[in-house]
């Protein structure tokens, strides 16, 4: 079965707002005011929580991994109790799925967000119905971009790798696809724009709209 695994974070949604927004309740905990911006610092906010901590701390005059390591499952907490206050899927990603599983193309999600978050979130959202898989960072002992999580993920759907691509917009990304060797798709809506395409991916995607023509073309029936 062919098959499109999506990340989630910057790929099928926009999560950075409500990212940023837990780790400065962290920094609000630490005393000092909130040290991130949501639109300077989205693209950190996509590489996870600690690279926020360690930010926002390098803003403070120095990363003490000791007080990441502290503040981590604060920022998980918070994070959780405001998950999906500002998070939107982005414009035309719920119809892209739907189209690609009525043209017979199965559909999960390989995230380095924590399983159980990623879970609460899809639901949240509205659309867990459309995939068939959903791997976090904490279901393997590894995550991306090392490819188990993505064979993971591809299996669990219904799908075998080799014919399987993914849609991803970081360089994270595209280091799992090839580790995986699979297609790499990056999103040119996501935290870094266009300037992805530095990444030289063997597709580049700007509307959702796009989707499910190019799935066809890089793996045709």
């Amino acid at each position: 079965m062919r098959t499109v695994i999506f990340d989630l974070d910057g790929t099928l949604a926009d999560t950075s707002a409500d990212l940023i927004a837990a780790a400065n309740a962290c920094f609000r905990g630490m005393g000092t005011g909130d040290l991130l911006d949501p639109a300077a610092d989205m693209l950190t906010a996509f590489h996870g929580g600690r690279a926020m901590l360690r930010l926002g701390l390098s803003r403070m005059g120095g990363v003490d991994e000791a007080v990441v390591d502290r503040f981590y499952p604060v920022l998980l907490a918070a994070y959780e109790g405001g998950i999906d206050r500002e998070t939107r899927l982005y414009p035309g990603a719920a119809e892209a799925v739907e189209a690609l599983r009525r043209a017979g193309f199965a559909t999960g999600i390989c995230t380095n967000k924590p399983a159980g978050l990623a879970e609460l979130l899809v639901r949240r959202l509205g659309v867990r119905d459309l995939f068939g898989s959903l791997v976090g960072a904490d279901t393997l002992p590894v995550r991306k971009p090392d490819p188990a999580p993505y064979h993971l993920s591809v299996r669990e759907a219904g799908g075998v790798s080799e014919r399987s691509i993914l849609i991803g917009d970081t360089e994270t990304d595209r280091k799992t696809a090839t580790a995986a060797g699979v297609a790499s798709v990056l999103v040119t809506f996501g935290p870094e724009g266009s300037g992805i395409a530095r990444l030289e991916p063997d597709a580049l995607l700007d509307v959702y709209a796009d989707l499910p023509a190019l799935a066809e073309r890089i793996l045709p029936a």
